[in-house]
């Protein structure tokens, strides 16, 4: 316990309680707690859509220091439940920020917990798996311990949760900017080549713009969109984003459509983190349910056709069985972790995706290539009709 009154109470299912100094908004929050080893990026992480459902504890001690500005924002509000950090945010000291963190997360409605020992809990989501919990936040330093942790436990947890629909657009859009560049910032497409449609599960602005920046014209299409839908627009190729939850559930009503869609057409298709585990299911493969998952941006992943490394961003706690994988469906990654697949394609058409996220570039720009792939296959089915 700090030696101060703790104003914040991170409890988990099984009774352990951490307290610290609470910060962003008052209130209570319950969901799954994982962790995230990205020394930068904890806007980008908190306003990933791949983190709906989920509590994130920072193992990097200097979270806040930047700042934050409307820039880096990957969705339009924070879709992380809540933040876990050693240290309390400090004054920004960045020339781009724009406002305090601790500022943002009260005006968007997020619970931030500081003073945490961070080392200690990470140790403890690595050993028993990412355990659900209660993070509260109340500034007489009042809480309702039993309660907290009951909350904890009557959590129904990610397995069978189906969060793209919560996350997914409410209707079509197009995008058009593309990757940040000096000095003109996120500049408008002007020339676009290729036409994509892209579903998203929960994409971050960033993929949209490394499309756009590939020579796509993309068009954005609501998660349950169906193969109707898709073809209705002529793309050129599909994209299939990243985004939360349990991937068997919201296979439900997205395998279908891409099936579908591979059965009718040869189009290109590329998937990424949620969208390359629907690909997979729709191949016919199956997915699981990972112990802490993989979260940060030092991931390496071995390219098997290349024997390239690859230093890669992650964010997932389900994962593609690479032994269900049927003939005719090739792995193309995998984590040098623990040997999870991180990537597949098709061995006679143009179809492949990815477990971690090239439009993070920690490499920095080592994943690149694949936007450049889905561009040239486009491209070459273009070029022969």
């Amino acid at each position: 316990m700090p030696p101060t009154t703790p104003t914040a109470c991170l409890a988990l299912a099984d009774g352990t309680l951490f307290y610290g100094t609470g910060f962003g908004a008052t209130g209570q929050t319950v969901a799954e707690l994982c962790f995230n080893t990205a020394m930068t990026g904890y806007q980008e992480i908190m306003t990933d859509p791949s983190y709906a459902g989920q509590v994130v504890t920072f193992t990097f001690p200097h979270v806040g220091n930047v700042g934050v500005n409307p820039e880096d924002d990957e969705t339009a509000d924070p879709v992380a439940a809540g933040m876990v950090v050693k240290w309390d945010p400090t004054t920004p000291s960045n020339w781009r920020a724009a406002e305090p963190l601790k500022a943002w997360l009260e005006r968007r409605g997020r619970i931030g917990i500081g003073g945490v020992d961070t080392r200690r809990l990470t140790r403890a989501i690595r050993r028993q798996g990412s355990p659900h919990v209660a993070l509260a936040h109340n500034p007489d330093g009042t809480f309702d311990l039993e309660a907290l942790v009951s909350a904890a436990r009557s959590f129904p947890g990610l397995v069978g949760l189906d969060l793209a629909k919560d996350v997914t657009c409410a209707q079509s859009y197009r995008w058009d900017q593309m990757r940040w560049a000096w000095p003109e910032g996120y500049a408008p497409q002007e020339a676009p080549k290729h036409k994509v449609v892209a579903i998203d599960y929960g994409a971050k602005r960033n993929i949209l713009r490394c499309l756009a920046s590939s020579g796509c014209d993309v068009t954005v299409l609501p998660a349950t969109a169906t193969a109707e839908d898709v073809l209705a627009h002529a793309p050129d190729g599909v994209f299939l984003s990243n985004g939360p939850g349990d991937p068997a559930a919201t296979g439900a009503y997205a395998v279908p459509m891409i099936r579908e869609v591979l059965d009718r057409t040869d189009l290109p298709v590329f998937g990424i983190c949620l969208g390359h585990q629907m690909l997979a299911l729709a191949l016919g493969a199956k997915t699981i349910k990972m112990n802490h998952g993989h979260h940060g941006a030092n991931h390496p992943v071995k390219d098997l056709e290349t024997g390239k490394v690859e230093i890669t961003s992650m964010n997932h706690g389900f994962t593609v069985d690479s032994q269900t994988l049927p003939q005719g469906v090739l792995e193309t990654h995998v984590s040098l972790f623990d040997g999870s697949n991180c990537g597949i394609r098709l061995a006679d058409r143009p179809v492949f995706s990815v477990q971690y996220h090239p439009e993070a570039s920690p490499g920095p720009q080592d994943s690149y290539y694949l936007f450049e792939r889905f561009a040239a296959a486009m491209a070459t089915r273009n070029a022969v009709a």
